[in-house]
This record gives structure tokens, sequence and C-alpha cells, in this order.
């Protein structure tokens, strides 16, 4: 299946992790030309590297979504975006309750207007072409709470009803707004709840990942490669009537309706 995005422009952030990466790589094997952002420029080189390696078309770019202050520079360094996949780290473990006023604000700064304004940015020179595709990955929190992770939880169902909003004020452009959330896909994040969860509990690592595994239907960790050609797809010419969703890409493990 031809998705219809080869040359279209793709701004992937967090591209230098598990699943921004996976998601830049899954682009760029369509075709589209990816601008790989990240925090961390030696993490998104990689991603780069690998893309460029694979016959892709891909530059890494140092930004860090939560500095607002460099948004227009970065812009107009970049040029058009075609593609926008917001994607941005999670706070740390932490429960909803006792959390200080700075922490609630430090992580909606980073986690949320830090994608409004980006997405606000781009969204002009989407409407010029009419063509555009605004996906924004988020969290199994917000359909199913994760415990210990209250700051993640609710800020990232914030995007949910941003994303759902927008759909409707952008569709007539022929843009689209989805909300993509991973289960447990096997990155670095997630070996890092799995540690955290095993210290907390005085459990090992693989009782831990064990017990995880064996609660998700199809009995293992997502791979990358699966999340990323999930987002690919929703970012494709194919996916024109899918808008204003929250795509769960998790394995069965979700099990409310």
């Amino acid at each position: 299946m031809d998705l219809g995005i080869s040359g279209k422009n793709a701004l992937v952030f967090g591209g230098g992790g598990g699943l921004g990466g996976a998601i830049a790589q899954s682009l760029a094997a369509e075709g589209a030309q990816v601008v790989v952002a990240d925090i961390d420029a030696e993490a998104a080189g990689r991603t780069a590297s690998a893309i460029t390696a694979a016959g892709g078309n891909a530059r890494a770019v140092q930004w860090d979504i939560g500095d607002l202050s460099v948004l227009a520079d970065r812009l107009a360094e970049i040029g058009a975006v075609d593609i926008l996949v917001n994607n941005t780290g999670g706070p740390p473990p932490t429960p909803a309750h006792g959390q200080s006023p700075e922490s609630w604000s430090k992580y909606f700064d980073s986690m949320v207007r830090s994608v409004i304004a980006v997405t606000d940015a781009v969204l002009p020179g989407m409407r010029e072409r009419g063509w555009g595709r605004v996906i924004t990955s988020t969290s199994s929190g917000v359909v199913a709470p994760i415990p210990n992770l209250g700051i993640s939880n609710a800020l990232r169902l914030t995007l949910v009803g941003w994303s759902k909003t927008l759909a409707r004020e952008i569709g007539r452009d022929r843009i689209t707004a989805n909300i993509v959330l991973p289960g447990r896909i096997a990155t670095g994040r997630i070996t890092f709840l799995d540690e955290q969860k095993a210290k907390r509990e005085n459990r090992s690592v693989a009782e831990v990942s064990a017990e995880s595994t064996g609660s998700i239907p199809v009995g293992r960790y997502g791979e990358p490669r699966e999340y990323g050609d999930a987002v690919a797809f929703l970012a494709s010419a194919r996916a024109s009537y899918i808008t204003g969703s929250v795509i769960r890409i998790d394995g069965g493990l979700i099990a409310s309706i």
C-alpha cells in the first residue's frame, strides 16, 4: 500500500528516543523527509544516521520543545511541516497528591503548553497548503490512569481534550488531528518504570516484567517499530478520514472499551 507521503516534510519530536525514533524511521521508510528533533543532539543524530543508512532522508536538530524562545528560529530553519508528531518526555513517577505547584507548572509547560505552541505555529502553513497531520503521542494513562503516574495521567489527558477540539476546527482544511497512546512498548521508558516499580516493591525487575507481560493479551511488550508503523499510517493520505480519534497501540492491554 502506498501511503502517499513520499516527499512530505515530517517533524518528529523526541526522535532520539525509542518511540520517537521508531516513528521517524517508519515515516522515512515511506519516503517522508524527516526532521528528527530531540533535546539530546547525539540521540537525534543516531536516529537520523540510521535513517540515512537505510536510504531515507533525515536530519537531526537539537531542540528542547519546552523552550519556546527558540520556536520561531527552529521553524525558520527547517521550513514547511506537513506532518507534526508531538512526542514529549514524561515526568518522574509521582502520586497525584502532594506535588508542588512548581512541579505542576514545570511539567505543564514542557508537556502541554509546548505542544500547543508548536502546533499553532505550523498550522498556518498546513492550512495554506491544504494538507496536514497533527499526531500527538500520550500514554495509556489517559484511558486507564496508571498508579503512581499522577502528573503524567493528569497532564497528558489535557492533550486529549485539546486534540479532539482541534480536530473539529481544522477538518475542513484537510488537516487531521489524532492522539496515539502506547501500551507497554519495549523502550527505555518502560525499562525505567519497571525498575522503579521493582525498587518500590522490593522485587526483581524480571519478576515485575513477567507480571507486566502476563497482563497483556498478546503476551509480550510491543516492538517500537509496531508503534512507528501505526503512526505512519495515521500520517498517511490513506488515513484522511480518521481525525479526532484516540488510537490505542497496546496489544489489547487496556481493559476498558
